[in-house]
């Protein structure tokens, strides 16, 4: 196994700049918030037609990335103020290192929207997994998909030490996939959809949920910066719930949609297409004790024990209580 080192170093570098203080241009009335592209939402939405600035009397910038490692990277470093569905096991992975973020809401469930595709030529299925010993995998490390990639070889008993797996971001992995530099790679969103042109997903979605492999993503923050500006994060958070709710009402999805796509940096059908494997629970859903309410830090344990298992980080936290906060949400 190759990547025990990689993502260690990523911890490593994580833990040195946890403690900084969010420098960002608060006096100068803006914030940034990060997300990704090709992960198309209804937040997008209300970014592109100023819903955001608005609400909260400041001028938001947006900043794209391509993992969620980074994200937490930009946290850290003050960079980013708040970032839009990233996803648990790099929250996770941040916050065992010492990272001080807390999770605000329950961005998006996409259990169908996160998966690893295997090679067509190989020919291999949920029912002869056990033939992907000695192949050559890319994984996006420490992300959702690399706890799922975890978990799936954990089902099928393909023991890590036989793969080699190189860290690889989504688009990367697609890539190689498709040159036949890798024999299977995982990852989500566009990059997904385009590997499904070189081969096949192991599980469904559906298979994974009933294995308990969960797919969720969160708006996240450092607990210093939502501590210090709750109401301005509640307000965030309460623009991103009306925008779930606008496109909850089919009526809306018209006018949306070629809003959503283009900043999505997708075609309409193609983010339509994504949109109808995410699911984006209400306030009420997220609060409860499924969700926010108490299963959210018992979830994020479980991630963090299959990553010491692995060997991918050194140790868990003994609760991520601390690392939920539902006060604003709840606002």
């Amino acid at each position: 196994m190759t990547f025990k080192t990689t993502l260690k170093s990523a911890v490593a570098g994580l833990a040195l700049v946890a403690g900084a203080q969010a420098a960002f241009a608060d006096g100068h009335g803006e914030i940034t918030v990060g997300y990704f592209l090709e992960w198309p939402m209804p937040f997008q939405f209300a970014k592109e037609t100023g819903m955001y600035d608005e609400a909260l009397g400041v001028k938001v910038n947006w900043v794209s990335f391509d993992t969620g490692t980074a994200m937490s990277a930009a946290m850290a470093s003050g960079d980013v103020q708040m970032s839009v569905s990233q996803g648990i096991p790099p929250f996770v992975v941040a916050t065992s290192a010492g990272q001080d973020l807390q999770v605000l809401d329950v961005a998006v469930s996409y259990a169908d929207n996160d998966n690893c595709v295997v090679a067509a030529a190989l020919e291999i299925d949920k029912d002869s997994a056990g033939e992907l010993a000695g192949k050559k995998v890319a994984v996006p490390l420490g992300t959702a998909a690399h706890y799922g990639f975890l978990k799936q070889m954990e089902h099928f008993g393909v023991s890590l030490d036989s793969l080699e797996v190189v860290d690889m971001a989504p688009a990367e992995g697609e890539a190689a996939l498709s040159q036949g530099a890798v024999d299977m790679a995982c990852g989500w969103g566009g990059a997904l959809r385009r590997m499904t042109n070189s081969g096949n997903v192991l599980l469904t979605g559906a298979e994974k949920t009933e294995l308990g492999i969960l797919v969720f993503d969160a708006t996240t923050a450092p607990t210093s910066y939502v501590a210090e500006n709750s109401d301005q994060v509640a307000a965030f958070l309460s623009v991103t719930a009306s925008a779930n709710a606008m496109w909850a009402d089919e009526a809306n999805q018209a006018k949306m949609l070629p809003v959503i796509a283009k900043d999505a940096g997708m075609s309409e059908d193609d983010a339509a297409s994504t949109l109808s494997t995410f699911v984006f629970p209400t306030v009420e859903e997220q609060l409860s004790e499924a969700w926010l309410g108490g299963n959210a830090a018992t979830f994020m344990k479980g991630v963090a024990d299959v990553f010491v298992e692995a060997k991918s980080i050194d140790a868990a936290k003994a609760s991520y209580e601390d690392n939920v906060n539902a006060g604003p949400l709840g606002q």
